[in-house]
């Protein structure tokens, strides 16, 4: 193992201590993500004005674009875990690559149907071979493959690692999807929140958008604890650890 790996880290990667650290956040997450999933809901479909433009047809954004960034920030992690797994073999991050995937393509699926419903308001059709559009629909297509490629494996662990080379492939689609209204003519709108520069949205849109997004990550954080949990009973179904926990349950 690399030294420069914080010795906290290490002792968190191994299975029994990261499934107590999971079970003990993921009631947390819950809670968070469903309190704040509702303040931005009412903040965004209640509380902000309608677009000067586009009227009340523009409030699915409050779905569509923390879904999209969830698309794209879960790909992140699962290629981060994925390269982690195949060059230190470490077994939790195998397991976090392979849980993060469905809950990206979920993610990604929600920004493809709700920006189709926005788009036959606002383009008058359903679906065009735009560049941001596709780019997101070959997006999860890469998060399909990464699932079906880990199940195609009776042995979950070589599932896993061939999975994750087509998970690091798979990044350069990452930055395509995020600059394609950059790098193109396209008619998806450009972005209109912006770290460095002016936004154009207006403040009372933004604030739901921004904890609508912090929602999103927690509902992964804990979709990913109850995910990566359950994995890790499967994989170590022979260790004292897992006996002990099968014990405790039985005794109440």
């Amino acid at each position: 193992m690399a030294n420069w790996i914080p010795l906290w880290l290490h002792k968190l990667s191994s299975p029994p201590v990261f499934y107590r650290f999971a079970g003990a956040l993921r009631p947390w997450a819950i809670a968070l993500a469903l309190v704040l999933g509702l303040i931005a809901l009412y903040g965004g479909l209640v509380l902000a004005p309608p677009d000067y433009q586009q009227g009340d047809d523009y409030r699915i954004i409050f779905i569509h674009v923390p879904s999209a960034w969830m698309g794209l920030f879960i790909y992140g992690v699962m290629g981060v875990a994925a390269f982690i797994a195949l060059v230190w073999r470490i077994k939790l991050a195998e397991v976090v690559a392979m849980a993060s995937a469905p809950v990206g393509a979920a993610f990604t699926f929600i920004t493809l149907v709700t920006g189709s419903l926005w788009g036959v308001r606002m383009w008058g059709t359903w679906w065009t071979w735009d560049a941001r559009l596709t780019s997101e629909l070959v997006l999860l297509f890469l998060y399909l493959g990464v699932i079906a490629l880990y199940h195609s494996f009776e042995d979950r662990r070589q599932g896993a690692r061939t999975a994750a080379f087509l998970a690091l492939i798979g990044i350069v689609n990452v930055p395509i999807v995020h600059f394609s209204v950059n790098w193109w003519n396209t008619l998806h709108q450009g972005s209109t929140i912006k770290l460095l520069g002016p936004s154009t949205i207006a403040p009372a849109m933004v604030w739901p958008l921004l904890t609508m997004m912090v929602a999103t990550k927690l509902y992964y954080v804990a979709s990913l604890c109850g995910r990566v949990r359950a994995d890790l009973l499967a994989l170590e179904g022979g260790k004292d650890w897992v006996r002990q926990i099968a014990e405790n349950e039985v005794h109440g």
